[in-house]
C-alpha cells in the first residue's frame, strides 16, 4: 500500500514538471513594421530580431525593458 501510494506521488510530480518548467521572454522588434515586441521565444534573426540580446523571466521585465530600449521609444 505504501509503495503504491509513493509511485502515484512520484508519478504526479514527474508529470507537472513541465508546468513549472521557467518561462523566458524577449524583447523583440519586427523586420517588416518595425514595432517592438514581447515574445516567449528566442527570436530568429531573420524577420524578428532580438533587441536586448537578455531574456527575461517574467513577461513583466520583459515589457519594461522594452520600454527602456531607445529603439522601443514612441515616436
Amino acid at each position: 500500500m505504501v509503495r503504491t501510494v509513493a509511485i502515484a506521488i512520484l508519478v504526479t510530480g514527474i508529470g507537472s514538471l513541465p508546468a513549472f518548467a521557467a518561462e523566458e521572454w524577449w524583447v523583440a522588434r519586427d523586420v517588416v513594421s518595425k514595432q517592438c515586441e514581447i515574445v516567449p521565444k528566442k527570436p530568429d534573426g531573420t524577420l524578428v530580431v532580438d533587441l536586448g540580446k537578455k531574456r527575461y523571466a517574467s513577461e513583466g521585465e520583459a515589457k519594461q525593458a522594452m520600454e527602456a530600449l531607445p529603439d522601443c521609444k514612441k515616436q
